[in-house]
C-alpha cells in the first residue's frame, strides 16, 4: 500500500467514496456473489448499520460522535422523527442511551479493555492488498501488536446464533481478507448482545478463514468474468443450480 492510499483511506469520506471504489472489500462478496451488476448501486440506509457505527465510535473515536444526529422519537415514523430527520437516517435517543451501556461494559471488562486499550494499539488502519489477481481494501477496527491480533467489533442481536451469522453476514471472508491485509495477524471477534449486553469473544479456525478464502476466490472470478472481461454480454449470463 503506498502512502496516499493509506492517508487517503483513513478518511472515511475517500474509503467508501469514489477513490475507495477502485478496490474491492468484504462489503462487495454478497453483491458479487448473487447479483454483480449491482455492485457500486447506493445501498439504503439501515438502522443496524447506524447502530454500530455509533458503537464504534463510541469505542474507537469518541471525539467523532458529534457527529451523528440524534432524534428524541419512540420510532422512525413519528411525526417528530420525520420532521427532525429530514428523510435523513437519523439515531434514536433510545439507540443512543443503549450504545452508551454497551460501551460501558465493554469497557467495564478488564480483558476487553485490555485488548482495546493496550499500549501498542492502532485503531481505523486502512489496507491493501492483491488476491486473487484484484486489489482489496480493508479497515481494522484494532490492531493489538503486542498480541498479534487484527479485533473487530460486532454487535448482535443474538449472541448464541452468532455463528450463523459469521457465515451469513461472510465475516468469514473478512476474517480471511484481513488476515492477508495487516502482518498476517489473527483475527478476532468482540462482540456484544444489543439485548443482554453479553459479551464474547469469537476466534476463528483454519476451517473457517478456509471458507472465506473460497468466497473471496468466488468473488474475484465474478468480478472478473462481470467487469474484466470485454467479451462477455452480462445479458447473457444465467445461473444454473441442481436442485
Amino acid at each position: 500500500m503506498t502512502k496516499e492510499q493509506y492517508y487517503k483511506l483513513r478518511d472515511d469520506k475517500h474509503y467508501y467514496g469514489e477513490y475507495g471504489q477502485q478496490f474491492l472489500s468484504n462489503s462487495n462478496i454478497s453483491t458479487l456473489l448473487t447479483n454483480p451488476l449491482s455492485l457500486h448501486e447506493p445501498k439504503p440506509s439501515n438502522p443496524a448499520f447506524l447502530v454500530g457505527g455509533y458503537f464504534h465510535t463510541a469505542i474507537l473515536e469518541p471525539e467523532k460522535l458529534h457527529s451523528f444526529k440524534i432524534v428524541e422519537a419512540s420510532n422512525r415514523n413519528t411525526k417528530a422523527y420525520k420532521e427532525i430527520s429530514d428523510g435523513e437516517m437519523c439515531l434514536l435517543k433510545s439507540e443512543k442511551d443503549q450504545v452508551e451501556l454497551m460501551t460501558d461494559v465493554m469497557l467495564d471488562n478488564d480483558i476487553c479493555r485490555g485488548l482495546i486499550r493496550g499500549g501498542n494499539v492502532e485503531y481505523e488502519t486502512p489496507g491493501v492488498t492483491e488476491l486473487f489477481g484484484n486489489k482489496w481494501k480493508g479497515k481494522a477496527d484494532i490492531i493489538n501488536h503486542d498480541e498479534k491480533l487484527i479485533i473487530d467489533l460486532k454487535t448482535t442481536a443474538d449472541i448464541e446464533k452468532f455463528r450463523w451469522s459469521a457465515s451469513k453476514y461472510n465475516y468469514d471472508s473478512q476474517a480471511y481478507i484481513y488476515s492477508k491485509l495487516f502482518y498476517g495477524y489473527e483475527f478476532l471477534f468482540m462482540v456484544i448482545d444489543k439485548k443482554t449486553n453479553q459479551i464474547g469473544l469469537f476466534d476463528c479456525s483454519p476451517q473457517f478463514y478456509e471458507r472465506g478464502a473460497k468466497k473471496v476466490e468466488a468473488a474475484s472470478e465474478q468480478y472478473d468474468l462481470f467487469f474484466k472481461n470485454d467479451n462477455f454480454d452480462p445479458k447473457q449470463y444465467l445461473k444454473t443450480e441442481t436442485l
